[in-house]
């Protein structure tokens, strides 16, 4: 015996725009993860092979180092690529979404 919420869940899962949502969305996130690894990898790497590089300060008479703007820059970017991943699901994601809760909902 089959429900109208299975009935639901399989109209939607061989829906051809839940396809390209699950695609789409995947492909956005990945990207935007590979993205943050190479940022997060990259100065690991820097802090570990090339210490002399961010150990140089930023100014004659400055203490700070290259690598403290470096390092806040590796944690701005976090914030900045997950509000590039909000406003894309709240735009494109929620609009395919939406559409095809509509169909189902027929």
């Amino acid at each position: 015996m089959t429900s109208d919420a299975d009935r639901a869940i399989e109209t939607i899962k061989n829906d051809p725009q839940f396809k390209e949502l699950v695609r789409k969305r995947s492909t956005f996130a990945w990207t935007l993860s590979i993205l943050m690894l190479v940022i997060y990898f990259g100065f690991v790497l820097t802090v570990a092979f090339h210490k002399e590089l961010l150990a140089r300060p930023l100014g004659t008479d400055l203490t700070t180092t290259i690598g403290i703007p470096i390092g806040v820059g590796v944690i701005v970017s976090a914030f900045i690529l997950t509000g590039i991943y909000v406003a894309r699901a709240n735009s494109t994601f929620d609009d395919l979404t939406a559409q095809i809760v509509a169909k189902v909902k027929k």
